[in-house]
């Protein structure tokens, strides 16, 4: 590196003397993996001709350096594209590939403008390492990030051994108390991952942020991008941003989206089957990239270079549909508002009403199911398109429920719930759900959202004692909602331990619906259907 600073790598080559594309992965995770790593058959991509480099990322592994997540990707990613195209078995060009960090670390590099390189495909990856990742609407996501720091980046790769590793073996083993009581592993965390603290203390939108912000480098992101990324992924919503903002620059821009979390891939979770063609190996994540390699590093025409930009899975109807973009255009604002405890459609009602949530710290409302990434996310059990009936059996989830349908509704795009809150003087989180109800009672969750209010006092804080007009980001979705089925809007005051709870008292908070006070659910209805 440019520093000094030596970095391992495995480099896989195809049997022939002359000189072929690189294809770059760059990874926390070790190198020794699969070469392709969790999506992608390397091997396959070196049959096809390319030399794969497969790189421990600094501080991991075999690599030498200090760790520090994100910060150093960029430059070391660069350097990494600008050493390898001047091998004697590389042709002069280069791509950067890889899933989650992997893919954030190479669109990173990739604003760099390293020499040679030619396109990229982050694949499940965020746009921020601040907000959707760290944090999503002021909330920390402590079920994901405590987890993550703890299993994937001491555990194994730090370097730990005798007493150290021990004790996150034994942090690990008991993640469930600590979500409840996560001061119990500060001590651990600031001997081992300092930057833990670093990401708490600082706020999303500081400057500190910047170093580990794709969304920051578009204007300088100039090689053609494709995007994968899932429904029910952690990162979708920055997935999405990536696509658009790279697009915007005048530059080519792919989205694929399945009906996937971030470690669930097959379309297949504990209480749904999305079919066979929802298979990410069915789909041919392989060859997808391989497309869009042959494209832009050969220059070979392709059946992707005359297909719609946008891939997407709608659920519901099961089935991939193509668009020209994202957002997808023609469509149009379906408006739903609180009535009561029911959804309706047309003018706000007139009459006013309210419901009061209590929040009790001591038994927050429970993740289930959602774009989460927690213990579980193997098996997907924990993660993806659970039933909630019985998280609405609780006092403190209100539920807002329309009518059966009498057509389909098909809804793709940014889901937004606008609600009326008077929170608690010791702040709040408002949490909300879109959920699919079947003619049969299962209600199955499609996307949430949070959003958190500070104390009464404190910035941006509500004034005390008076209803806030509050928006409550709840994600994306391609779904359609066929005849007899219902909409249904679940409103709460926590989500633990996807998000950490606040306030750590007993709280109660007002919502507000009707008259003055007109919360409403917006739903981007596709209106040819």
């Amino acid at each position: 590196m440019r520093d000094g600073v030596l970095l391992s790598a495995d480099l896989y080559r195809p049997d022939t003397t002359g000189a072929v594309p690189v294809l770059v992965r760059r990874t926390p995770y070790g190198k020794s993996g699969s070469p392709g790593g969790a999506s992608v058959d390397g091997l396959r991509l070196v049959r096809s001709g390319y030399a794969l480099l497969v790189q421990d990322v600094r501080g991991r592994f075999a690599s030498g350096g200090a760790f520090e997540p994100y910060w150093n990707e960029a430059p070391d990613g660069a350097d990494t594209v600008a050493w390898a195209v001047r091998q004697p078995w590389c042709d002069g060009s280069a791509a950067l590939f890889g899933r989650s960090y992997e893919g954030m670390a190479a669109l990173l590099a990739a604003g760099e403008r390293p020499p040679g390189l030619g396109a990229v495909v982050p694949h499940v990856a965020g746009s921020g390492f601040d907000e959707g990742w760290t944090r999503q609407g002021g909330a920390l996501q402590l079920g994901f990030l405590l987890y993550w720091v703890l299993y994937d980046l001491l555990l194994d790769g730090a370097g730990l051994t005798g007493p150290e590793l021990a004790e996150v073996a034994a942090a690990v083993d008991r993640i469930d108390a600590l979500y409840a009581d996560p001061d119990a592993v500060a001590d651990l965390l600031d001997r081992l991952a300092p930057y833990y603290r670093q990401w708490l203390g600082h706020p999303t939108g500081h400057p500190y942020w910047k170093a580990a912000s794709p969304r920051d480098s578009y204007p300088s992101t100039n090689v053609p991008s494709l995007h994968v990324t899932g429904w029910y992924d952690i990162f979708l919503a920055g997935a999405l941003e990536n696509f658009r903002g790279i697009r915007e620059q005048g530059v080519e821009s792919r989205l694929v989206v399945g009906p996937w979390s971030h470690c669930v891939t097959g379309g297949i979770f504990p209480q749904r089957r999305y079919g066979l063609a929802a298979d990410e190996q069915r789909l041919d994540v392989t060859g997808l990239h391989l497309d869009h390699f042959d494209r832009h590093l050969r220059g070979r025409p392709t059946g992707a270079a005359a297909s719609a930009p946008v891939r997407l899975f709608l659920t519901g109807a099961d089935e991939w549909r193509a668009f020209p973009d994202w957002p997808v255009p023609g469509t149009e604002e379906h408006v739903l508002h609180l009535d009561g405890r029911r959804l309706t459609p047309g003018p706000a009602p007139r009459a006013a009403g309210r419901d009061t949530i209590r929040h009790d710290p001591a038994d927050p409302v429970p993740t289930t199911g959602g774009a989460t990434a927690l213990p579980g996310q193997f098996t997907g059990a924990d993660c993806g398109p659970l039933d909630q009936r019985e998280v609405e059996r609780r006092a403190d989830v209100l539920c807002f429920t329309g009518a059966p349908l009498t057509a389909p509704l098909t809804v793709v795009g940014d889901i937004v719930l606008t609600v009326y809150v008077t929170p608690d003087a010791a702040g709040a989180d408002l949490t909300g759900k879109l959920v699919d109800v079947r003619p049969d009672g299962r209600a199955e969750l499609l996307c949430d959202g949070i959003q958190r209010l500070e104390p009464a006092g404190e910035d941006a804080a509500p004034a005390p004692g008076r209803p806030a007009e509050v928006t409550v980001r709840l994600g994306a979705i391609g779904h359609v909602f066929r005849t007899g089925h219902r909409v249904r809007l679940e409103v709460a005051a926590s989500n633990a331990p996807r998000f950490d709870v606040h306030p750590r008292a007993v709280a109660h908070h007002t919502v507000h619906h009707g008259g003055d006070h007109p919360s409403r659910l917006v739903l981007p209805r596709l209106a040819d259907g």
